[in-house]
């Protein structure tokens, strides 16, 4: 049977299963957008939608470009820490659990229950890390840095480990076979394969991270969010206007310096 004859014969079955997958895509489309409820819109709510847009369109200068400690900038440069020093927790507090979580560094069981409890920590959402730190530490910038280092240890020694489990073993055994101690192989023979990769997934968390400070500063966790609830929640649209157009400058610019660090550090 030549080449194209078992093409032939193999396009029926592929069309088969095109046509399965575009089914249950379209039965799953639909069922979604029965959820879709359009009946409770009215005249009130197109105006406060009209207010909205209305508002961020016409921000509160004051409030943008002033720098007192309820300005725009202020806030912005309280939510930049968090985000930086909870990366920098996340990060310190992910090496050893990634070198405990590798299969080709620590025996299979301790990798496995390193796994167990890495899968744990990145079940819970942050929100939920922050309510809890909250209600331990009390509302403000401290609580904002734990959540986000503790939500950063769950992305962070995932990759980590993929890096770890990629090492170039030789190096190491060559190490072994010249009597090196673990210290020694660690310090000369796997940070310098790890460190550029360590690093340039860390500036990735960093730049997650902002958006998440973002977030957790609606449940008192510091940062930026606490503002813009409360300004929406008092309807001060230009307010809230203000606070999303400094936010969003903020993020697209670490975003441009993120790419930028991450670039130079992948390709040397």
């Amino acid at each position: 049977m030549t080449t194209i004859e078992k093409q032939l014969q193999a396009h029926p079955r592929n069309m088969r299963y095109v046509l399965t997958l575009t089914a249950i895509i379209i039965v799953l489309f639909a069922w979604s957008l029965a959820a879709v409820n359009l009946k409770d819109i009215n005249q009130s709510g197109l105006n406060i939608a009209q207010n909205i847009i209305t508002g961020i369109l016409n921000p509160d200068l004051n409030l943008l470009l002033s720098v007192s400690k309820q300005s725009v900038l202020y806030l912005l440069v309280e939510t930049v820490a968090i985000a930086f020093l909870g990366t920098i927790v996340g990060a310190v507090l992910s090496v050893p659990l990634a070198f405990l979580a590798a299969s080709n560094i620590v025996p299979k069981p301790v990798a496995w229950l390193t796994r167990l409890l890495l899968i744990f920590i990145r079940t819970i959402p942050a929100l939920v890390y922050g309510l809890m730190f909250i209600r331990v530490s009390g509302p403000g910038p401290f609580s904002g840095v734990m959540t986000i280092g503790i939500t950063s240890v769950g992305m962070l020694s995932k990759l980590y480990v993929d890096a770890i489990e990629e090492l170039d073993t030789k190096v190491l055994e060559s190490m072994t076979s010249i009597g090196c101690t673990t210290f020694e192989k660690v310090r000369y023979g796997i940070l310098p394969q790890l460190m550029s990769l360590f690093l340039s997934v860390t500036i990735y968390r960093f730049d997650m991270n902002m958006r998440e400070a973002s977030i957790l500063g609606l449940v008192g966790a510091g940062g930026i969010g606490a503002p813009l609830i409360f300004a929406m929640n008092g309807y001060k649209w230009n307010q809230v206007g203000a606070i999303l157009i400094g936010l969003v400058i903020l993020i697209l610019i670490i975003e441009w310096m993120s790419n930028k660090l991450r670039t130079k550090l992948v390709k040397g």
